[in-house]
């Protein structure tokens, strides 16, 4: 998904989706949990029925002390006090029910609102961490934090305050138009017309809303972006003094955003003002036609007094409809930025008619072939061109070149984040397309040079969610020569990580890191300047792990420092995403070629 603009929202620029189609997207959500929603649409009878009697029984109360025909039969023939007794009594009654069922209906909607919110969100969560990295190079982290967040609350009041109060709401004034043209058609006739130019106000307002509100909420997502970048950075910041000036910027974007926020609030002000009027014309026209029927003895008082309290209780659900359509629009809103990202192509796919390495690995303990690959961040950009080379099974060899030479690229394609543009990489004569990720990944130990570091324990930071047993995890920790720090942590294997290893130092973040590929006893070893962050002292421990952890393992090394690779079995020399040399590190220097001139400046520089 490319990032919005700033101005139309996408259904806008390919051509407006309509609301029906975007709410059509919810519907297999809201079909999770038919039956809560089909019961609490039930209660919008009763509870319709309940409000469209009310004005009535205040009406014939009215009818009974003037003395007027009343419009309920069981009133008529009844005395004053009586007649008065029943009317209360039935109004309380009515005025409870109505209570107790709009309390039940909205817990009900308000539940199934959070369940389809929470539904949508694991959707959202597990479709943007399986998209290729691609997506993640274009799309900013504040703005993919803002939809799964805010909109996606949003999206939810569709469903618990949107949809199902407007089917409510135009039930009620359905329920209200019948009983009014029941009493009385002449006035109820001038009613239902006054609603027509509402209508279309409303209309007009909304779509204006609904344009100001996409626009409002791509600014949130630059806020978040901006406010996310400043924290994650904020070492930077604060060492470049860069306080006064992000700060500036940061007010520039909060200024934006305030400015399309005052439009959606503009645009709702506008809607409310305008049904305030109306009612109060409606009013007014009652008591005109009204007055004059009175006048004319074609109207009782008292069914006159009921029309007023009806030209009121028409427009209420108007007013609150009005009130839910501007949360859906809110809503409709972040459907189409939330569908943006669902629509996004997950690229990188598991193969339909996948093959397996675990016999070819027993076997031959892993070749790595990459055949004329060619590879590109942005199209025509190649970062890699025709690489044709092979890493036998058990063979070390070094990734050399200067810096974007395309070495960490290569080791993007064999653990396929990326795919090549052209050619194929193979392990043991399998396409890595051929293989599904978990099976490919299994195979693989990949150490980078900044070991992450999750929120949680020691013990949950090396197995990453995967089932080990304690002994096997001390075990790994052995192996990679860590366990005596870990021990010396407060409290071991059990010891609390903050987000992004917060307590911990970078030499121990990345002690870490070879912790977890080492109890996974990968076939192949992948080590992206693996040692770069770490002190001399623990250098030393580290090496002499990874002798252990490399013997009868493929690998690949990459390493700025040219004298931690001179044992290595091959070195292969890349420039500007060409092969340009290979061979070991006395046939190199022989060479006298680009490693050699590498090799020879490092070792003055040192």
């Amino acid at each position: 998904m490319t990032a919005q603009s700033d101005t139309h929202p996408q259904a806008y620029r390919n051509g407006k989706e309509t609301d029906w189609r975007l709410l059509r997207r919810l519907v297999p959500y809201g079909l999770q949990h038919r039956r809560l929603l089909t019961f609490a649409l039930l209660l919008l009878v009763p509870t319709a029925i309940a409000g469209a009697i009310q004005p009535i029984l205040i009406g014939d109360a009215i009818s009974l002390i003037r003395q007027e025909p009343t419009w309920l039969p069981f009133l008529r023939n009844v005395s004053l006090s009586t007649g008065i007794n029943i009317i209360s009594v039935t109004l309380l009654i009515t005025l409870a029910l109505r209570t107790v069922l709009d309390a039940w209906q909205g817990y009900l909607v308000q539940e199934v609102g959070q369940e389809i919110t929470a539904a949508i969100r694991n959707d959202l969560f597990y479709h943007v961490t399986s998209l290729a990295m691609r997506f993640f190079d274009r799309t900013p982290v504040g703005r993919l934090i803002t939809r799964l967040t805010s909109d996606v609350e949003a999206l939810g009041d569709v469903f618990s305050t949107g949809a199902i109060g407007i089917l409510g709401d135009l039930f009620s004034i359905l329920v209200i138009a019948i009983t009014m043209f029941l009493l009385q058609w002449q006035l109820a006739l001038m009613l239902v017309i006054m609603l027509i130019p509402v209508t279309v106000l409303i209309v007009y307002f909304q779509q204006q809303y609904r344009k100001a509100n996409y626009r409002a909420r791509d600014e949130l997502s630059a806020l978040n972006s901006m406010l996310q970048e400043n924290i994650v950075g904020i070492g930077v910041v604060q060492l470049f003094r860069r306080e006064q000036f992000n700060a500036q910027l940061f007010r520039k974007v909060n200024q934006r955003y305030i400015k399309e926020v005052d439009k959606t609030i503009f645009h709702d002000s506008a809607i409310s003002s305008t049904l305030e009027w109306i009612s109060l014309v409606a009013i007014a026209g009652v008591l005109w036609l009204g007055g004059y029927l009175v006048f004319g003895n074609s109207l009782s008082f008292g069914t006159l007094s009921a029309f007023i309290l009806y030209a009121q209780r028409l427009f209420d659900p108007l007013r609150q409809f009005a009130e839910k359509f501007t949360a859906i629009q809110a809503g409709l809103t972040a459907v189409e930025r939330v569908s943006d990202i669902m629509r996004e192509p997950i690229e990188i796919r598991d193969s339909e008619t996948p093959q397996t390495l675990r016999t070819q690995f027993d076997r031959s303990k892993g070749e790595i072939r990459f055949e004329h690959v060619s590879f590109a961040y942005k199209p025509g950009e190649y970062v890699l061109k025709d690489l044709d080379f092979t890493i036998h099974p058990g063979e070390k060899v070094a990734l050399v070149g200067p810096t974007g030479a395309g070495k960490s690229s290569i080791i993007r394609l064999l653990t396929r984040l990326y795919e090549a543009n052209e050619g194929r990489i193979l392990i043991d004569g399998i396409d890595v397309r051929e293989l599904t990720q978990t099976e490919l990944r299994r195979h693989l130990g990949v150490i980078l040079q900044d070991g992450f570091v999750f929120a949680g324990n020691v013990k949950s930071n090396i197995t990453l969610g995967e089932t080990y047993s304690l002994e096997e995890i001390r075990d790994a920790a052995e192996r990679t020569n860590i366990a005596s720090f870990i021990e010396q942590l407060p409290q071991g294997y059990d010891t609390p990580l903050r987000e992004r290893g917060a307590n911990l130092s970078g030499g121990q973040k990345q002690l870490l890191a070879f912790a977890r590929a080492t109890i996974r006893n990968p076939k192949i070893l992948v080590l992206d300047e693996a040692t770069a962050s770490l002190d001399v002292g623990t250098e030393a421990l580290i090496q002499e792990a990874l002798e252990r952890l490399l013997e009868g393992r493929t690998a690949i090394i990459i390493a700025h420092r040219l004298s931690t690779i001179r044992n290595c079995d091959r070195i292969l020399v890349l420039k500007r995403g060409q092969l340009i040399e290979s061979g070991n590190h006395e046939e190199l220097l022989a060479q006298g070629g680009l490693y050699a001139s590498l090799y020879y400046l490092q070792m003055l520089e040192s």
